[in-house]
């Protein structure tokens, strides 16, 4: 499955999600949304992606659940009013397997922060209990993202990071290199150095 047309799918069904006050300003930067999600496909093994890309062709707007999952924690009682009664049920079994992925790749990316220092601070911040109504922390975006998959893709995910974390590596890392490759540069070292000039 080739991740461009993955990123291609998201981008209409992004074109479709409807929000207070208006299109945001990021559905009109096919730049910036297409380095950041292919930067995260390229990382996948490709039975993930081909799950993914039907879970996308499903019929539903996986956009517009992931960004109504994330009010769960910054605008909680519309979420439960309006929101919760419309999406999909998910599991005490699921959701335990999705805490356990989250769990790890806070963990990853809290040290991919620590050692790119400059990288980390252009990232969203990092846990639940960092929320606003105006910025949302990779935590609640993970959440959110892993709430609209089926529950084939979420195992091969859940598999896919264990591997991850069983090989010591780190997929923060591994998807940031790709967007710092994506934006030119050869090597996260060097992006960090540009940065911190």
């Amino acid at each position: 499955m080739n991740p461009e047309d993955i990123v291609s799918a998201e981008w209409q069904q992004f074109q479709q999600v409807n929000n207070e006050g208006g299109r945001a300003n990021c559905q009109g930067n096919w730049p910036m949304f297409h380095t950041m999600r292919l930067s995260q496909f390229l990382t996948w093994p490709n039975d993930l992606r081909e799950s993914y890309a039907r879970d996308l062709s499903s019929g539903r707007n996986l956009l517009m659940e992931k960004y109504a999952w994330m009010m769960a924690s910054t605008e909680p009682d519309y979420f439960h009013h309006e929101l919760e009664p419309y999406l999909l049920h998910i599991s005490d079994e699921r959701r335990a397997e999705q805490e356990r992925i989250i769990a790890q790749q806070v963990e990853w990316a809290r040290d991919f922060h620590a050692r790119y220092p400059h990288l980390g601070a252009n990232m969203r911040v990092l846990t639940t209990q960092q929320d606003t109504r105006e910025s949302t922390s990779f935590e609640t975006y993970l959440r959110g993202e892993l709430c609209t998959y089926s529950d084939e893709t979420v195992q091969l995910y859940a598999a896919f990071v264990r591997s991850l974390a069983d090989s010591g590596m780190n997929l923060t890392e591994r998807i940031l290199l790709e967007t710092v490759r994506l934006s030119g540069y050869d090597t996260l070292e060097q992006a960090e150095s540009y940065l911190s000039m």
